[in-house]
């Protein structure tokens, strides 16, 4: 089983920026999928983003074009970049792992996922 430690979450204003990290180990964790996923308060989980062991990357629709995840293999670190953050982002952020990523399905479900981290956005 892989296990996940974010890292990276705070606060920030409306427009400002984030990177999450999010530590990976276990047997064969680089050729895992990997992605993110956000819980907001009162609201259902919701799939950000993935990445395959290759890279391919795959984003929710909400944060196309804001956000950019991407993947270290060689020290099992996933990343997610984001910008232009806005009032609709804020949440707990998780990290998770499966054995396949799907390309443009960023949805559930998880084999694993780490405790999470707080992103706030102010206006």
């Amino acid at each position: 089983q892989v296990q996940l430690q974010e890292s990276g979450g705070g606060s920030v204003q409306s427009g400002g920026s984030l990177k999450l990290s999010c530590a990976a180990s276990g047997y064969t964790s680089s050729t895992y999928c990997l992605g993110w996923f956000r819980v907001a308060a009162g609201k259902e989980r919701e799939g950000v983003a993935t990445a395959a062991s290759d890279g391919t990357a795959s984003y929710a629709d909400s944060v196309m074009g804001r956000f950019t995840i991407s993947r270290d293999n060689e020290k099992n670190t996933l990343f997610l970049q984001m910008d232009n953050l806005k009032p609709d982002d804020p949440a707990i952020y998780y990290c998770a792992a499966r054995r396949l990523c799907v390309v443009g399905d960023v949805s559930g479900p998880w084999a694993s996922r780490g405790q999470g981290t707080q992103v706030t956005v102010s206006s």
